[in-house]
C-alpha cells in the first residue's frame, strides 16, 4: 500500500521526467504533436465531408484551379 507521501512523489518524479524529455527532445516532440493536430483536423474535415453534397472530379480539380 502506497502512502500520499509516495503518490506525491511518484507524481514529482513523473513531471520532472516528462520536462526534460520536452526540453532535450523539443524537436521530436513538436514533430509528433504536429502530426497528431493534422490527424485530428483530418478526422474533422472528413466528419463534415459525409455531411456534405458528393460533387464531380472535374469539379474539385476546377476548384483547386486544376484542369478538369
Amino acid at each position: 500500500m502506497t502512502t500520499a507521501t509516495d503518490d506525491t512523489r511518484i507524481k514529482d518524479l513523473f513531471k520532472e521526467a516528462m520536462l526534460e524529455l520536452l526540453t532535450e527532445r523539443r524537436d521530436d516532440f513538436y514533430e509528433l504533436f504536429a502530426e497528431a493536430l493534422e490527424d485530428v483536423l483530418l478526422v474533422y474535415a472528413i466528419r463534415e465531408g459525409e455531411d456534405s453534397e458528393a460533387v464531380s472530379k472535374e469539379e474539385v480539380l476546377r476548384a483547386l484551379g486544376g484542369a478538369g
